[in-house]
């Protein structure tokens, strides 16, 4: 480990952010970082221990925290390390502007995971108690539904994209469901929230046609309440507001969009690369749910979260942190930390100690509900088709990587087809349909990729806060 960097506050010569001398701290965007984010969080524990002095868009300083006792302790620790964002010292010196890329994501909003004590007792009580009403055993069977119809469309064709045909519009569909709306929103939603995700020029609409649908929906449930987390969160004691409902409503769905389909994804894929792992859970030593639990500590959804911001001058990692100063939690990091894993070889289990969902107050509270999703919906497309195959060489498959994400672009398969088991009927049919309909005006599809990748575009985000 290297020798602690003199205080951020007064860097001599050679870097303004972190004073380490003429190359200054590593960025957490750009070739480097979007090529290989694995090997630049080892690079860093290598250079500075288990908390690093980084740099984000703008060349703005911040902490990757890489240990894994670290990350906890910043996620425990409101009193010392807030989720609030309006402590960030260069957002209060206005170096960070309205079209700055984490704007949005870093800019104050009044829901439960950017504020802390009471108010966040009080909105976060209202989503975790209503989540806690959800019937599991009725969630899987929402799940299995969808899953059997998603799988109707591609069975017969004896090929897919597990991303694009699976694991992106099952976490929706079945959202939706719990969410309250009709079922025909589920594909046009994932449409949107695709188009979201990856900040196409339709991304603003896309935003505005997931927004208006959650106000007609609070609408709808305000007239005709029923058993669902939209209904729940209407009338739960803390007498949420009307938009703070509408912005929990749009948080848990786009939250467990990309979050479980990153899972699903990343499971699927060790299943059909690693023989290891595939020859555990086809042989019974390893069950469905211990697999997730390992690829939770081996491929996160999340490769890091934005943020906390210091409340005052600390110390963490032998790293002397100033007030204001921003960090990041590093998740796929802190799972690999070799304090906890030397050997990251050996299994783990039945060990949900990884930092996949977080920690502390603001812990993810809908991650029971994303591992239902993903077990039920993995377990109905091995069952429906066991002989599934990887369509390419494991080294064609491609990445996309941004600050908090890595996930893939398409997982192709190959398999003998079959006759649709015609489960869902109607559903079925209707799903289809809906996935080959235009979104509305408002929200409309993207066109599809080029066979070369597309310059990197403003992220959705960005696109979201100049609309507004």
């Amino acid at each position: 480990m290297t020798t602690p960097p003199t205080n951020p506050a007064t860097p001599p010569p050679g870097c303004p952010a972190h004073g380490l001398g003429p190359e200054g701290p590593r960025r957490l965007y750009g070739p480097e970082a979007e090529a290989d984010p694995r090997g630049l969080y080892e690079r860093l524990r290598a250079e500075h221990g288990t908390v690093a002095p980084v740099l984000v868009h703008g060349d703005l300083p911040a902490w990757l925290v890489l240990g894994h006792r670290e990350n906890l302790d910043v996620a425990r620790t409101p009193s010392r390390f807030s989720r609030d964002s309006r402590r960030w010292r260069d957002m209060r010196e206005g170096k960070v502007s309205a079209d700055h890329p984490l704007t949005p994501v870093a800019a104050w909003q009044p829901v439960c995971n950017f504020v802390d004590g009471a108010e966040h007792e009080r909105l976060r009580r209202a989503v975790t108690e209503s989540m806690a009403r959800f019937d599991r055993r009725g969630i899987r069977r929402y799940v299995t539904r969808f899953a059997g119809q998603l799988i109707d469309q591609f069975a017969g064709a004896g090929h897919a994209d597990l991303v694009s045909q699976f694991a992106e519009p099952l976490p929706m569909l079945t959202m939706t469901q719990l969410v309250g709306m009709p079922e025909e929103y589920g594909p046009r939603l994932v449409e949107a929230a695709r188009d979201m995700i990856k900040g196409t020029e339709t991304a603003v609409a896309s935003n505005e046609y997931v927004t208006s649908a959650l106000r007609q929906l609070l609408e709808r449930k305000k007239a005709e309440p029923g058993q669902d987390f939209a209904s729940w969160l209407i009338e739960h004691p803390s007498q949420l507001t009307d938009d703070e409902i509408v912005e929990h409503l749009r948080l848990v769905l786009i939250a467990a969009f990309e979050t479980t389909a990153n899972l699903i994804a990343n499971t699927l894929r060790m299943v059909l690369t690693d023989r290891r792992f595939r020859a555990n859970l086809s042989g019974g030593h390893m069950t469905l749910p211990d697999a997730l639990e390992q690829v939770l500590w081996d491929a996160p959804p999340l490769t890091t979260i934005l943020g906390r911001w210091a409340t005052g001058d600390t110390v963490l990692g032998g790293q002397r942190i100033k007030a204001g100063d921003m960090l990041l939690l590093g998740l796929a990091a802190g799972n690999v930390d070799p304090e906890i894993r030397p050997d990251l070889t050996d299994p783990v289990h039945g060990n949900r100690s990884h930092l996949a969902f977080s920690g502390g107050p603001h812990e993810c509270p809908g991650q029971d509900i994303g591992r239902a999703i993903a077990d039920t919906g993995i377990d109905t497309l091995l069952t429906r088709l066991p002989a599934l195959q990887l369509a390419v060489p494991e080294a064609e498959l491609r990445w996309v990587s941004s600050l908090m994400s890595h996930h893939l672009v398409a997982l192709p398969v190959r398999f003998a087809a079959r006759v649709p088991a015609g489960g869902g009927g109607k559903g079925a049919a209707l799903a289809a349909r809906r996935l080959a309909e235009p979104l509305p005006a408002a929200a409309a599809a993207p066109a599809p990729p080029a066979e070369e990748p597309e310059p990197r575009r403003p992220s959705w985000w960005s696109r979201i806060l100049r609309a507004r």
